[in-house]
C-alpha cells in the first residue's frame, strides 16, 4: 500500500491559522504525484513540501526577516515537521514503517548576532594598532636616514674647513719662509756692499779719472734737485734722466729708461764695481730704477719725489745688479 503524506506549502510556512486557504486537494494530489518518487515495492512515499507557485519571480519573494524572527519561524516549521512525524507514526498496523529523521534548527540569540561584531570589531582595532606601529617605524627609519645625511654632510663640510685651513697655513709658512730668505739675502748683500765700500773708500776716490770723473762730477753737482717723474732737468730729475744727462757730457748717449739702460754695456759683479758704473734695481731688461757708482760705497741718484736727488751708501738700498759702459 502506498501511502502518501501530502502538505500543502503554504499551510506548513504560515501556520494552523491559515487553513482555511488550502486549495482544492485534487489539484495538489496531482501536483504531488508528478513531482515524487513512487516505490516499486510499496514503501511509504515520502513528504514534499511545495513552495509558492510565484516564488521564483524576485518581485514577489518576501523581505528578509531579522535573525530573531528567522529564529522563530524556524521553530514553527519544527513544530509543524514535529507533527507529521506523530502522524506517521500513528499509520495502520499493516502500513510500512515511515523513516524520518529529525533535524534541530539552530536558533540565533542576541548575544551570539552581537558576537560577530565585537569579533570583527577587536580585529580591526588590531589592524589598526598594526598600522600605527608600521607608520611609526617609518617615522623612526625616516628621522634617523635623514640625521645621517646630516652627519655626513656636517663631517664633509668640517673636512673641507680643516683642508682649507691646513693649505693656508702651509701657504703662509711658505711665505715667511721665503721672506725670511729675500730678508737674510738682503743682509748679506748690505754685508757685502759695506765691506767693499770701507775698504775701497779712499782708493775709489782717488781712481775716478778721465770720463768717469766728468760723469760723477756731473751728478753730484744735481744733489738737493727735485725728483719729478719724466724729467730730464736742469733742475728736476727722474732716476734716468740723470744718470742719461751724466753721460751725455762725456758723448755716451744712454737709452732714455732704466729698463733699457740695465742692459746697455757689459754686465759686472756688484763686488767688482768701479766708479761710473751704471747700477740697476729689478732685473736686466726690466729694471725699474738706476743710479750712478760714485765711488767710495756710495751712488748718486734720483731716489723719488721724498728725497729728490741724493748721494747714499750701497746699504742703504741695495742694488740688483750693475752695467759698465766705460
Amino acid at each position: 500500500m502506498i501511502t502518501a503524506l501530502i502538505i500543502d506549502a503554504r499551510f506548513a510556512r504560515y501556520g494552523v491559522n491559515k487553513a482555511a486557504r488550502r486549495p482544492n486537494s485534487s489539484r495538489i494530489s496531482a501536483t504531488v504525484a508528478d513531482t515524487t518518487f513512487l516505490d516499486a515495492e510499496s514503501l511509504p512515499l515520502i513528504a514534499v513540501v511545495l513552495m509558492s507557485h510565484t516564488a521564483h519571480i524576485p518581485s514577489h519573494r518576501k523581505p528578509r526577516r531579522s535573525a530573531s524572527k528567522m529564529a522563530l519561524r524556524a521553530g514553527v516549521a519544527g513544530g509543524v515537521l514535529s507533527t507529521i512525524a506523530v502522524a506517521g507514526a500513528a499509520a495502520p498496523a499493516n502500513a510500512d514503517p515511515v523513516h524520518e529523521t529529525t533535524v534541530e534548527m539552530p536558533t540565533l540569540t542576541d548575544a551570539a548576532a552581537a558576537k560577530p561584531a565585537s569579533t570583527v570589531s577587536t580585529a580591526a582595532e588590531a589592524t589598526q594598532q598594526i598600522a600605527f606601529e608600521y607608520d611609526r617605524q617609518a617615522r623612526q627609519e625616516a628621522a634617523a636616514e635623514t640625521a645621517m645625511k646630516d652627519a655626513k654632510k656636517a663631517k664633509a663640510e668640517a673636512d673641507r674647513k680643516a683642508e682649507a685651513e691646513k693649505k693656508a697655513a702651509e701657504a703662509r709658512e711658505k711665505a715667511e719662509k721665503k721672506a725670511a730668505e729675500e730678508r737674510a739675502s738682503r743682509s748679506s748683500d748690505r754685508s757685502d756692499l759695506s765691506s767693499y765700500s770701507s775698504s775701497s773708500a779712499s782708493s775709489s776716490k782717488s781712481t775716478a779719472t778721465g770720463s768717469a770723473a766728468a760723469v760723477i762730477a756731473f751728478a753730484r753737482a744735481q744733489v738737493g734737485d727735485a725728483y719729478v717723474l719724466g724729467s730730464t732737468g736742469p733742475n728736476a730729475w727722474d732716476c734716468s734722466g740723470l744718470t742719461q744727462a751724466a753721460f751725455r757730457t762725456i758723448g755716451v748717449d744712454l737709452p732714455r729708461v732704466s729698463q733699457s739702460q740695465s742692459t746697455f754695456g757689459k754686465q759686472v759683479g756688484l763686488n767688482n764695481l768701479q766708479p761710473g758704473d751704471i747700477l740697476y734695481w729689478g732685473g736686466a731688461g726690466s729694471a725699474y730704477h738706476v743710479g750712478i757708482y760714485v765711488g767710495g760705497g756710495n751712488f748718486v741718484g734720483a731716489q723719488n719725489s721724498g728725497t729728490g736727488v741724493v748721494e747714499r751708501p750701497l746699504s742703504y738700498d741695495p742694488p740688483t745688479g750693475a752695467v759698465r759702459v766705460l
